[in-house]
């Protein structure tokens, strides 16, 4: 396979950066786009020189010179469309979370064991260059985790995307964004989570979620995980992630890492970008090349939502 012909569904704020990150890779080419509104999907296509524009994902699925789908549609259609690229012949990675359900992740899972594609989902946290960081610290037996203090905070009282626009769906505390976390707790410390418990805060009167969580891991290693999600919380914005080792403290803000103490680290020569969603494509794409698994297979990261689908029913339980 010389060049590697993609089908990006979901033109919004996810889906862009996909595409600026894309243009940086070599040996790769979005010659199709999806989504919702076709007239603003008409603009990003000529601002990226893409030359089909639908609204339909099946017709992307049906031209044949598409390898591969890379899919940033709502939470919600993530394992059905999952399954339709799979069945269409196409490789495909999957915005995270991979579903809201475990039965559905679990479909998905066979279905790609049956079909032999590569199927990987967007679980970003595993590639930025400041977790790579401390993954590599860990490997060389530099570095053990004890204890992981995350906290998960937006302010989304209304139901809003990245860019300050009406999303059509509704983002889920639980089923995406304590799926980051849950998977690079277990990623890191390498350990299956044996212990899981959450709380929740009061269900939201219009969007039928709950705006507060708190959630408590532990490994089978013995390291434990805390996690504070919010989406009330009007303040300093985005997911803040402090690792307690026996040799170190870091803490990491998405791309960027800093000690304990706040002095920042240099993860420059870590992988060959600074960008986590740069970095995630580059390996969905040298994985197709290479006929190899890839790191964030939907096999790989199948027991995190193992672990959300416990929680979701422990927080059913709870009422």
């Amino acid at each position: 396979m010389s060049t590697i012909k993609v089908a990006l569904a979901g033109a919004g704020a996810f889906g862009i950066k996909h595409l600026d990150a894309i243009k940086l890779i070599d040996g790769v080419e979005v010659i199709s786009v999806v989504s919702r509104e076709l007239e603003k999907t008409k603009q990003v296509a000529v601002k990226y020189g893409i030359g089909h524009v639908t609204t339909n994902l099946a017709d992307s699925l049906a031209l044949k010179e598409v390898d591969a789908v890379i899919l940033c549609t709502p939470t919600q259609m993530h394992a059905e469309q999952t399954i339709a690229c799979l069945k269409a012949g196409k490789h495909v990675q999957v915005e995270i979370p991979l579903a809201d359900k475990l039965a559905d992740a679990e479909a998905v899972v066979a279905l790609q064991k049956q079909s032999g594609l590569i199927a990987m989902c967007g679980h970003t946290r595993r590639f930025n260059p400041s977790h790579q960081f401390v993954h590599n610290k860990i490997k060389a037996g530099e570095f053990n985790i004890q204890q992981m203090d995350v906290q998960t905070y937006f302010f989304r009282r209304t139901n809003m995307n990245a860019l300050g626009e009406a999303r059509s769906w509704t983002d889920h505390l639980l089923w995406h964004h304590a799926a980051h976390t849950v998977d690079l707790f277990a990623y890191q410390t390498d350990s299956p989570i044996i212990a899981a418990n959450a709380v929740q805060g009061p269900i939201h009167p219009a969007l039928g979620i709950a705006m507060d969580m708190s959630i408590q891991l532990k490994a089978a290693n013995g390291a434990i995980c805390t996690l504070s999600l919010s989406f009330n919380n009007d303040g300093p914005l985005g997911t803040f992630f402090r690792y307690i080792g026996d040799t170190a403290t870091y803490i990491a803000r998405y791309d960027d890492l800093f000690s304990g103490k706040e002095e920042k680290i240099d993860v420059s020569k870590v992988a060959v970008s600074m960008n986590g969603i740069e970095l995630q494509d580059r390996e969905f794409f040298a994985a197709i090349k290479e006929g190899r698994e890839p790191n964030s297979s939907v096999a790989k990261v199948l027991p995190c939502y193992q672990v959300l689908h416990k929680l979701e029913q422990q927080l059913n339980a709870a009422g």
